[in-house]
């Protein structure tokens, strides 16, 4: 007979990182600089959309939410895997579990329906440039990143209101943090209607978001292709081939994921390498690739960098 527990209460324990004792300090410090590396470049293209009103256009308003997405999964990991690092203590409170968890499912859903918004605004900019302006109003943009959130709070504050009833029968995560399928594995009920739940929503969040893109791009590209003037088919293509890696990267990291927890062959720690890496690649590389090929946010960052190192130097 399995044992329940009082969630509220509960301890849990994720699983060990086996560092060594000599290795415990380099690693420590490479976290802080990892999350203090990812906080300075997203928190800067931030502040260059918000503070540059030249920037505040449709495409990089929609981006602002991007670095807003990727600051939100950056610190549901790195604050508690740092301190659990320093303390060598790998316990976490059941409710923190749970936020921990709710934090970084959040920012996977929101940075699917981000890009694939994205993309759409992308789409009609090139595709249809005459009606751009008609369609990407103030009024409608808004709309889109109130529609990006409230989808987002929506359907995976539902992955978590369907765990409430359950109480836990093992102590053990069996990840790096916490997450929804982690949790799941605690629990000796019957699970099926939020299995269930769980493969419709990723099918749906990857499937739209896929077949979105995929038109989108297919549709860009063939205008592109028959566009005779060569800088709006190169700034075009640049364009759209940066919000392209940023999603591949984040789609094939993010299957293998979730499809790692649903068979027992794969590796404990490849899924624990790859699931992290969910966390750590694309707010680092986001704000990296967007800077480095959006020629505006570029300029503005060598723009403050020349204007710092002048300044520094009188």
């Amino acid at each position: 007979m399995q044992t329940s527990y009082n969630n509220i209460s509960l301890l849990l324990r994720m699983e060990s990182l086996d560092i060594p004792q000599i290795g415990i300090l380099p690693t420590f410090i490479l976290g802080v600089v990892a999350y203090c590396f990812i906080l300075t470049c997203n928190l800067t293209i931030l502040l260059i959309i918000a503070l540059d009103h030249r920037l505040h256009k449709p495409m990089y308003i929609l981006l602002f939410n991007l670095p807003i997405n990727d600051l939100m999964g950056a610190t549901a990991l790195f604050p508690q895997l740092i301190a659990s690092i320093h303390l060598q203590n790998r316990s976490i409170s059941y409710p923190a579990c749970v936020f921990q968890a709710l934090m970084v499912h959040l920012y996977c859903g929101g940075a699917l329906i981000i890009l694939t918004v994205m993309a759409y605004d992308r789409y009609v900019a090139i595709c249809q440039p005459l009606r751009y302006h008609a369609i990407m109003t103030p009024s409608n943009l808004k709309k889109m990143i109130v529609g990006i959130w409230v989808t987002d709070v929506v359907l995976v504050g539902i992955v978590f209101l369907l765990l409430s009833p359950f109480s836990l029968c093992q102590t053990v995560i069996s990840d790096m943090y916490c997450n929804n399928p982690s949790i799941m594995k605690l629990i000796c009920e019957n699970t099926s209607v939020n299995n269930l739940y769980g493969l419709t929503l990723t099918v749906l969040l990857q499937g739209v978001s896929t077949i979105v893109i995929v038109f989108t791009y297919i549709r860009i590209l063939k205008t592109c292709l028959l566009n005779k003037q060569a800088d709006t088919k190169s700034k075009a293509i640049r364009t759209c081939a940066t919000h392209l890696v940023v999603f591949i990267v984040f789609e094939v990291t993010t299957i293998f994921s979730v499809l790692s927890h649903r068979f027992s062959q794969v590796s404990p720690y490849m899924r624990r390498s790859v699931g992290i890496s969910i966390l750590v690649f694309p707010p680092i590389l986001n704000p990296l690739i967007y800077g480095l090929n959006t020629k505006e946010i570029r300029d503005k960052v060598i723009f403050l960098l020349n204007s710092n190192t002048f300044n520094y130097k009188k």
